[in-house]
C-alpha cells in the first residue's frame, strides 16, 4: 500500500504525465479535481487532535502515548507509523505547489491546502526538539 507521502510522489508524477500526454490527445487533465482528493487523502492520514472542519470524520483522533507530544503529522501506509524524511518532501512538493499555482485555486482550496502544509510543519517542528527515533517499529505496523 502507497504511503501518504509516496502518494504525493505519484501524484506529482501523474500529474506531470497528464500534462505531457494532454497535448498529444484531446483529454484535458483536471487538475483542481486531483489536488481536491489529494487533500482530502492527507486529511484521512491525519495524526493527533482532528479539527473541526476534518472532512474525513470515519476515524477518532490519535491518543498520546508516549513521554513525548508528538501527535500531528501524517500516518504512513495507514498504520501508525510516521516517516519524517517523506513527509518532508511530500510538504515541500505541496507547498511549491501552493506557490506555484495557488493563485488559479478557489480560496477555499488554497485554504485547505495551507491548513495541510500547516499540520505537517507543526509535527516536524515538535520533532525537532525530541530524540530520534521514538516509538516502537513493530507495535506501530500492527494497528
Amino acid at each position: 500500500m502507497a504511503s501518504p507521502t509516496d502518494a504525493g510522489a505519484i501524484l506529482l508524477l501523474w500529474l506531470l504525465v497528464c500534462k505531457s500526454s494532454a497535448s498529444v490527445g484531446n483529454s484535458r487533465p483536471n487538475y483542481r479535481d486531483a489536488l481536491g482528493k489529494s487533500i482530502m487523502f492527507f486529511q484521512g492520514q491525519r495524526s493527533g487532535r482532528l479539527p473541526r472542519g476534518q472532512l474525513i470524520t470515519w476515524h477518532a483522533p490519535t491518543r498520546r502515548s508516549m513521554m513525548v507530544n508528538l501527535t500531528g503529522g501524517y500516518y504512513d501506509a495507514g498504520d501508525n507509523a510516521k516517516f519524517n524524511f517523506l513527509m518532508a518532501f511530500t510538504t515541500t512538493m505541496l507547498s511549491w505547489s501552493a506557490l506555484e499555482f495557488g493563485g488559479k485555486m478557489k480560496p477555499q482550496k488554497l485554504n485547505s491546502t495551507r491548513i495541510t502544509i500547516h499540520w505537517a510543519t507543526d509535527y516536524l517542528l515538535k520533532c525537532s526538539n525530541s530524540k530520534p527515533g521514538v516509538g516502537d517499529p513493530n507495535a506501530d505496523h500492527h494497528c
